[in-house]
């Protein structure tokens, strides 16, 4: 059976090494945990390092989290929907909004629930996800104000998600001048500016992060090592938190080329035959994942000596080549994954989460 393993010395490393630097720069930060799924084990091994907050888009993933730990501070990090109202106030102190229709909602459900909801607003900064109108911004304000149980806690942003507008100086520079406009029209003071993530974090290390940004929600950086921005592992970090492991389920020398009436395969690709290849044979091993579990653009085999062919709905072929590893069925082949990769691995059923032997 295929898993997948979690490093926590690893992760533990990750985390100090980001504290110490958000820190160092007066920021606060959320991990932002919807990789992990809502596993227990592994939510409980995050939640044993000092984590101030801990932020996911899945409410039953935050009910997790406050079951696991109650007096973390939790934030549901996507705009929520109407009937997910009463369960955001339930386990989420904080959610980032941009519809004043839901938060009137959230006003009368924390009313009801006799408690405080905390909310950032976020503002459209050129990405096209989530965000208001920046020309609507006072008007928008203005209402949330009037709102009972209703606490502004901050204004933020998203960037790099959808169409990979990155997140600048100046970009940043003005979602600080948000914050102090609506400081000034209003004589609030609102504590959190959220405009950093993983993308953000080489603007802390050349000195071009504005001052007012102060609040940075962080999630691959975290378990992956990433320099989003650069696309690459940041030199003091660990890129190896997770690996996952596969079983050979099949080992046989077979030919390069398929034989007989070529049309599409599940994915609907028509595969591309190399001349070259016509007569040759290769060892060739099936591995007990596929499609359903993950896309095999998504994993990286650590043996350089062999690649992946292709893959089904339920297993992935590799080619071995000439088999100088010897390795035979019955062994696991390991792998690294992207972050996208990691989350279809976690939210697998089928594959089983453990912590790594070396932990």
């Amino acid at each position: 059976m295929a898993y997948i393993t979690l490093n926590r010395k690893k992760l533990e490393k990750n985390f100090k090494y980001l504290d110490r630097i958000f820190k160092k720069n007066n920021i606060k930060w959320s991990v932002v945990t919807k990789l992990l799924c809502g596993n227990k084990l592994y939510i409980g091994e995050l939640l044993k390092l000092n984590v101030f907050q801990a932020a996911d888009s899945r409410i039953s993933n935050l009910r997790t989290i406050k079951s696991l730990k109650p007096e973390i501070e939790t934030i549901y990090i996507k705009p929520p929907a109407k009937h997910a109202v009463s369960n955001v106030v339930r386990y989420a102190d904080i959610s980032l909004n941009t519809s004043i229709t839901v938060i009137k909602m959230l006003s009368k459900e924390a009313l009801k629930q006799n408690k405080i909801h905390k909310i950032i607003i976020m503002i459209e900064m050129g990405e096209l996800r989530e965000g208001i109108m920046r020309d609507d911004l006072i008007d928008f304000y203005s209402s949330v104000f009037e709102l009972p149980n209703i606490e502004v806690a901050g204004i933020g942003t998203n960037l790099a998600c959808l169409y990979g507008v990155l997140p600048n100086n100046d970009k940043l520079i003005q979602l600080s001048l948000y914050k102090q406009l609506i400081d000034a029209t209003f004589n609030k003071k609102i504590p959190l500016v959220s405009g950093g993530a993983s993308v953000t974090i080489p603007l802390i290390f050349n000195r071009t992060l504005p001052k007012g940004i102060n609040h940075f929600r962080v999630g691959e950086t975290l378990f992956l090592g990433t320099d989003v921005y650069h696309d690459t592992t940041f030199e003091k970090m660990h890129n190896d938190v997770f690996r996952l492991f596969a079983e050979i389920i099949e080992l046989i020398e077979k030919p390069v080329v398929p034989m007989g009436e070529m049309g599409t395969n599940v994915q609907g690709e028509a595969a591309e035959i190399k001349e070259e290849d016509y007569g040759k044979t290769t060892k060739r091993a099936l591995i007990d994942i596929g499609l359903l579990d993950i896309e095999e653009n998504q994993i990286f085999p650590l043996d350089g000596d062999i690649s992946i062919v292709g893959a089904s709905s339920d297993m992935i072929v590799i080619d071995l080549g000439d088999n100088e590893k010897k390795y035979k069925v019955g062994d696991f082949l390991e792998f690294r994954m992207t972050y996208m990769g990691t989350v279809r691995i976690m939210n697998s059923k089928y594959i089983e989460k453990r912590l790594a032997e070396n932990n």
